[in-house]
This record gives C-alpha cells, sequence and structure tokens, in this order.
C-alpha cells in the first residue's frame, strides 16, 4: 500500500477510534490542597525554555502528520496555531518521504509558517544518518525526534519488523546529525530500564508518550480489519507509569516531553509534577484542527494555559516545574506500580527529578 494512503488512513482512523481503551493513570494521582499558597497570579510564568528558544507557553503539538500533499493545509494549520501561540511543533514521520524523496512540500510548510518558532523533524529509527540529515534540512529544524514504535511495526502489514540493531542506529544517527535528538516513543511508553540504556549512550532528550492516548497498534489493526486482544490494544506503560520511571531514572539537565493521552489542565498539572519539561499532545488537536482550525486551536491552548496556571497558583508555584516539589497522593493501580518497581513511595510523593 503506497504510504501516501497509509498516512490518510492513520488520520482517518485516529480520529474514529480516539483515545485508548486503557487509562493513563494520572486519575490515581491527586495533589494536596495548599491553604496558604502565597502566590500573586501576576508572578506566575508559564513560558520556558526549551532546545535554547523561548516558548511563550510549555506545550507541544506533537507529531500528526505530513508526506502527502492531501494533508499539507492541516500541517500549514497546525503551524500556524503554533507561531501564534508560540508552542512548539513537531511534524509526523518524514521517513518515508526522505527515502523516497517524496511528500516535501507537506512538511516544508510548516517552517513557512512558523519561521522562528521550535520545530521539530521526526523519523525513523531505522533511517539512515543521511536521511535524518535530509529531515532536518527539509523544515530547518531545531531538533529531531527518532521515534520508536515497535507495537506499531508489528500489527502494521507492511511494518518493519526486525528490531535488531535500532540502538546502534540511533547511535550512528545521533553522530551523523548537527542538532540534538529526541528520543520518541509512539503511544507504548519509555521503561526505566531502557532511560539507563538510552542515557548509558549519551542520550539526554526524551518524550515518553505513553499509553492512554493515540492507539497506533489498534489504528494499524482497524486498518486491515481485524481486533486486537484486550490485552495487545492495551499494551504500554500508561503515561503517568511512564513519566515515574522518568523521574526515577532522568537527572538535572535531561529534557522530558510528556505525551500520550493529555487532554486537559488536570493532566498537564500532573505530568508538569511528575517531570515533564514541556507536555505534548496530539489526537485532541487533530480532532480541533479538522473541526475548527486554526482558531479552535488557538483557543482550546489558551484556555488549558489558563488552568495550568489556576492549579500553580492553588498549589503555590509560580512556574510548571515548581510542581515538581509539590506533594502528591498516589492510590489504585499507580501505588501497586511504585510498590512493584521497588520505588520509594514516600519520595516520589514529595519530590520529583
Amino acid at each position: 500500500m503506497k504510504r501516501a494512503q497509509r498516512k490518510l488512513e492513520h488520520i482517518k482512523y485516529a480520529l474514529e477510534l480516539g483515545d485508548g481503551p486503557k487509562s493513563t493513570h494520572f486519575e490515581d494521582i491527586r495533589f494536596l490542597h495548599n491553604c496558604l499558597p502565597e502566590v500573586n497570579p501576576a508572578d506566575i510564568i508559564l513560558s520556558v525554555e526549551f532546545l535554547g528558544k523561548q516558548l511563550c507557553l510549555p506545550f507541544l503539538i506533537d507529531a500528526i502528520t505530513g508526506g502527502t500533499d492531501a494533508v499539507l493545509d492541516v500541517n500549514a494549520k497546525l503551524s500556524q496555531a503554533a507561531a501564534q501561540l508560540g508552542i512548539a511543533m513537531a511534524v509526523g514521520s518524514q521517513y518515508g518521504a526522505v527515502r523516497d524523496k517524496i511528500g516535501y512540500a507537506s512538511y516544508e510548510v510548516v517552517r513557512k509558517y512558523n519561521p522562528d518558532g521550535v520545530v521539530i523533524a521526526n523519523t525513523s529509527a531505522l533511517a539512515t544518518p543521511e536521511q535524518a540529515c535530509e529531515a532536518v534540512k527539509m523544515l530547518n529544524a531545531d531538533v529531531i525526534e527518532v521515534h520508536l514504535n515497535p507495537a506499531q511495526e508489528l500489527f502494521m502489514g507492511e511494518g518493519d519488523k526486525d528490531f535488531q540493531g535500532l540502538l546502534d542506529n540511533l547511535l550512528r544517527i545521533r553522530d551523523g546529525v548537527e542538532v540534538p535528538i529526541i528520543v520518541k516513543e509512539t503511544g507504548c511508553g519509555i521503561a526505566a530500564e531502557e532511560y539507563a540504556r538510552l542515557k548509558a549512550q549519551g542520550f539526554s532528550y526524551f518524550d515518553c508518550a505513553g499509553a492512554g492516548g493515540t492507539n497506533f497498534p489498534a489504528i494499524e489493526a482497524a486498518r486491515y480489519g481485524k481486533e486486537l486482544t484486550s490485552d495487545f490494544a492495551g499494551w504500554g506503560l500508561p503515561t503517568a507509569w511512564t513519566m515515574l520511571d522518568g523521574a526515577v531514572t532522568l537527572k538535572a539537565g535531561d529534557t522530558l516531553i510528556a505525551s500520550g493521552g493529555i487532554r486537559n489542565a488536570s493532566q498537564a498539572a500532573k505530568a508538569f509534577a511528575l517531570g515533564a519539561d514541556v507536555v505534548g499532545m496530539s489526537g485532541n488537536v487533530l480532532r480541533l484542527i479538522q473541526a475548527g482550525g486554526v482558531d479552535a486551536v488557538v483557543a482550546y491552548f489558551e484556555e488549558l494555559s489558563n488552568q495550568l496556571a489556576n492549579y500553580l497558583q492553588l498549589l503555590g508555584a509560580k512556574a510548571p516545574k515548581d510542581l515538581r516539589k509539590v506533594p502528591v497522593i498516589y492510590s489504585g493501580e499507580t501505588a501497586n506500580y511504585i510498590a512493584n518497581r521497588g520505588y520509594e513511595l514516600s519520595v516520589l510523593s514529595k519530590n520529583r527529578r
């Protein structure tokens, strides 16, 4: 099947299937009310430094689409929204474009409408260093996401199912490009063991992309008229869990993008509390851009930011990173996860990364 058709089918089924079926498990995390917050709303700062540039708001429109002229308008509108809001934007996978030398316009339009913002290129961990460099050049990108998607590839009829040598190839890509590399999952999360393996090799930028949001194994099954078992349909680390693994593995100086089913200010605030530097969203943004265009996306992120500021003020925090020091309570399956992983509950309740 042609790659352009696959891109359109990904959009179709992402919209039809929605999020899940498993939870992000942010509902297992609760903030403690602070009756003496001592914060003036005028002192709250939502802007953050990210990849050497200043974002007005701590959000990222995460990888959605590209690769065919049929989605050029989608990326154009997403880019306009990102520029208007002062947030970052990543494009969908450019692997097919750089491999087959097609579909460049649907990516190039992003930099056209956002000449000064943070723009993130995106390619497969199977790409050659030369292909990764071409993806960066296509966008004049500030950084490149290299995505890991074994679960998606496994259930994709035309997927690449030989996963041997991915880490070695990541190292070749890193040594071959002149911009930083974000190691990105695609909806199944990164476990502490893999954070540690990647950090040992010198990687320090991560997009955890946990389970609970857009479900690519389910999308691939739907493309072929198949159904996944409940276990495979819910495969992966829920976003809250992959963030907890990051909280105990990553250190100061590392960068973590939280993504995977984050849809409201409560979830965003909890993601920042667990150590996020920036929060990424994709599936819900795709629905907004399709239904209401640029204005709908801008209005959504503006309201999201207003609600996030409310959480900061109630919790006595002046910036998103301050939420890492705010006490939280874990319950349900997430408390069980913490115990099973051997993490210190009292430490994670009081201080993360």
